[in-house]
């Protein structure tokens, strides 16, 4: 009766998310219906071991979520993410019209503007140049996604990306972990997802279909649609229209200087300044008795985004036309999203506690292949069911992570490859239809699951199982580099 309640738990969570409900209401209820299966006590596990593990993910996650707000906001209120799409459309041209937004998208979300503040202003413009070109809308989310939540969101070494800094605690890693894999993976993404794009278009142009009519573009997102979003990603939908955009935008090179201050300061913090100075004192009951490696990595991308907060104030505060507003909406952006994950997190910390969870537990080490296909196993079905990588990645780690490491110590696989193969396999079947990014882009996109999911299944789905498969057989062969 315990593993019945445990996947009713599961099944009530997917499916009443799926219908907008929020995460914040069904996570607990979820929890609730898991325990009383398995006749344990309701409100103990609801105040001691739900809440404990979501405060657990709050206190360590909201400094990045914070500044992650603020930072897209700001690039996208001053014009910034508006100046490097533009640029690029110029010097590619209509003729390359699919390659300036994926490289646009590539461009703000490595750099760490959420996907959600890069769609409000990418698709716009990139309706325009679809139309342009006379390239069919419907190809429109599975350019951008390509661009936006596939390489640049679990992938490239360095991004900071929530999806990218969540193992790092686990596993003593930083953003940057298995650089090599995560450039070979990319690519795979990258030249598969423009080759389905190129193929369609061609097929749409030897079939005569151009553009198509006139698609209404709201700005106001669906409140259902903001519940089912919020949770996928780092930044709330409903905070999106608050604040003012500015009339003109910074050059080129000033727009993308804060997103290079993001990287190189990531870089600087993780591989060269914070492996250089003395934290002993962190193993101190006052700081919590943790390590430098346990909290290196979140310092880094924390100091990198608040680094690049500053360079794009100092760049555009007299283009800013109200900066407090746009400051009070990226800050209150990181709020729901911050907690809906937090929610999920409490309900896998509850799920854990079950004794039921022990089924669960030797169902997962019981796959075939080695602890890297079970980690990768887990992380697809966990962001599948749920609809969000970072939901369904923090539940795993917080039930498994300690094990996967010990496994990983008697395998000798290196923290780094576990690293690349969680976010990896996160970031694959979390774009499910029900998946709020995926519901989020076509909403602003004004288009359907039926007009554009196909085009989206290969380039966002199939383009990373694909790398996936090939990081799982060069990870296994050679270990990370």
């Amino acid at each position: 009766m315990g593993l019945f309640g445990v996947l009713l738990g599961l099944a009530l969570l997917m499916w009443l998310a799926y219908r907008g409900v929020s995460v914040l209401l069904v996570s607990p209820l979820a929890a609730l219906i898991a325990a009383v299966f398995s006749g344990e006590p309701l409100l103990a596990h609801w105040t001691q071991t739900f809440m404990s593990g979501a405060a657990r993910f709050v206190a360590q996650w909201f400094p990045m979520f914070m500044l992650g707000g603020l930072f897209g906001k700001l690039m996208g209120d001053s014009g910034s993410i508006s100046a490097i799409a533009q640029y690029l459309t110029n010097k590619l041209g209509t003729s390359r019209t699919m390659l300036a937004v994926v490289i646009a998208s590539a461009i703000v979300t490595y750099g760490g503007v959420s996907v959600f503040v890069a769609f409000f202003v990418l698709v716009p413009m990139a309706h325009e140049m679809f139309r342009a070109a006379n390239i069919p809308r419907r190809l429109l989310p599975a350019t951008v996604g390509l661009g936006a939540f596939t390489f640049t969101m679990s992938v490239m070494p360095g991004t900071p990306s929530v999806n990218n800094a969540i193992p790092m605690p686990y596993f003593g890693t930083t953003t940057f972990a298995a650089p090599g894999l995560s450039i070979i993976a990319s690519i795979i993404i990258f030249v598969f997802g423009m080759w389905w794009l190129g193929r369609a278009e061609a097929a749409a142009r030897k079939a005569g279909e151009g553009y198509g009519g006139e698609v209404e573009i709201s700005p106001v997102v669906n409140e259902m649609v903001r519940e089912q979003a919020a949770p996928a990603g780092d930044f709330d939908p409903a905070e999106l229209p608050h604040g003012k955009r500015a009339e003109g935008g910074p050059s080129f090179a000033l727009a993308v200087l804060p997103l290079v201050v993001v990287i190189g300061t990531n870089f600087l913090m993780s591989l060269v300044v914070f492996p250089r100075l003395d934290f002993s004192f962190l193993s101190k009951e006052q700081w919590g008795g943790t390590t430098i490696g346990a909290v290196s990595g979140v310092w880094s991308v924390v100091v990198a985004l608040a680094a690049a907060n500053l360079a794009v104030l100092f760049i555009n505060l007299r283009r800013l036309p109200s900066l407090r507003e746009s400051l009070d909406a990226g800050a209150n952006s990181a709020a729901l999203p911050m907690l809906m994950i937090a929610s999920l997190v409490g309900f896998g910390a509850v799920v854990a506690a079950l004794p039921a969870f022990a089924l669960v537990r030797d169902a997962v080490f019981s796959i075939r292949g080695g602890p890297l296909v079970s980690l990768a196993v887990s992380m697809n079905v966990l962001a599948g069911l749920t609809g969000t990588a970072s939901g369904g990645m923090a539940i795993v780690l917080n039930a498994f992570g300690g094990d996967f490491m010990r496994l990983a110590v008697e395998h000798r696989i290196a923290p780094e490859l576990l690293h690349r193969i969680t976010t990896m396999s996160a970031g694959t079947l979390d774009a499910l239809p029900h998946n709020g990014t995926v519901l989020l882009l076509l909403q602003i996109s004004g288009l359907t699951h039926r007009e554009s999911y196909l085009d989206m299944v290969m380039t966002v789905i199939v383009s990373c199982i694909v790398a996936l498969v090939a990081i799982l057989l060069l990870g296994s062969m050679f270990g990370s580099f």
